[in-house]
């Protein structure tokens, strides 16, 4: 029996790697769990394109919002483990959803595999310009004299960017009205008409409202200033501790073979070290983020924790 074990485990390695050396031998798709426009979505389609020139295969973007982007994500989960279904998470605002949200049809840490980290694509904190705040110190001491009186919008209750304004808020020690909207489009327009003051957005919808001085920018959510606005200070340097980084990676489903995952893997740092890839990112506010299975996979762990904590000390719960 011992020697029967043996053999199927020497045919089942033998048998991934021929595969993984074949691999991708038909069109590989990268579901994107939310519409097109949009980091996850820019993130696919850039690497994906350099994917289907080392490939020789068409790497096929399959957009899939719904449900703060868990829909995607469940679809991704159930596919069958071969290689040929990826997805690219943002990893932040998948995590947040394993504490908001009470029935979920996929666990991310049990039917996803990590491949690789991507990139970050910032958050920023913006205001209608006639906010009498320029920075979150200043923001916090007003909110502390108006308790409640100041309202933030953001893309929807559960999401990243109501998380963060709620991290904001116990660090800050204020309080605030949460606005929440359908997406980034109808939170912006409110915030430039003047029916709401403040918003979380994506650094790559904002930057040209900012640019046009139709919303101020305040303060960036991640824990390095974003190449797109040098100028502005991260929230960090006015609140010591808070870091907002708004991680994407790669991710399949749990059992697709290691020797695949590897190569997938393998072929996305390439991508990623090419320059105009880079430059991609820049424009819009990001920044590449190379790393390994294992990088992301302690990505997941550090942010289902953190966020956790703040989901619960929020009360935040989505049915």
């Amino acid at each position: 029996m011992r020697g029967f074990s043996l053999l199927l485990l020497c045919g089942a390695l033998a048998a991934g790697s021929s595969y993984a050396h074949v691999y991708p031998a038909k069109p590989v798709r990268i579901v994107v769990p939310f519409p097109p426009v949009g980091a996850a979505d820019l993130l696919s389609r850039t690497v994906g394109q350099k994917l289907g020139e080392a490939w020789g295969q068409q790497v096929v973007i399959d957009n899939r919002p719904g449900a703060g982007g868990n829909l995607g994500v469940e679809l991704a989960a159930k596919a069958a483990p071969d290689g040929y279904t990826a997805v690219m998470l943002p990893v932040t605002s998948i995590a947040i959803g394993m504490s908001t949200y009470s029935k979920l049809g996929y666990s991310l840490e049990k039917d996803l595999q990590p491949v690789s980290l991507v990139g970050n694509v910032p958050h920023i904190l913006v205001s209608h310009p006639t906010l009498p705040a320029r920075n979150v110190r200043e923001l916090a001491a007003l909110a502390k004299t108006q308790p409640g009186a100041l309202n933030f919008a953001s893309q929807g209750s559960g999401t990243l960017s109501h998380l963060e304004q709620e991290l904001l808020k116990q660090m800050g020690g204020f309080t605030a009205l949460h606005v929440p909207y359908k997406g980034s489009a109808p939170g912006l327009s409110d915030l430039m008409s003047g029916q709401v003051a403040l918003f979380f957005d994506s650094i790559p919808s904002a930057l040209p409202f900012i640019k046009a001085g139709r919303i101020r920018a305040l303060g960036v959510a991640s824990s390095t200033r974003s190449p797109a606005l040098p100028e502005v200070p991260t929230i960090g340097e006015s609140l010591k501790g808070f870091e907002a980084d708004s991680w994407f990676g790669l991710m399949v489903p749990t059992g697709t073979p290691r020797e695949v995952i590897a190569k997938f893997n393998a072929d996305v740092q390439k991508a990623l070290a090419l320059q105009d890839v880079k430059d991609r990112l820049l424009s819009v506010g990001g920044f590449v983020v190379a790393g390994g299975p294992e990088q992301l996979a302690q990505r997941v762990r550090s942010d289902v924790a953190k966020w956790g904590k703040v989901v619960r000390t929020a009360g935040v719960r989505i049915e």
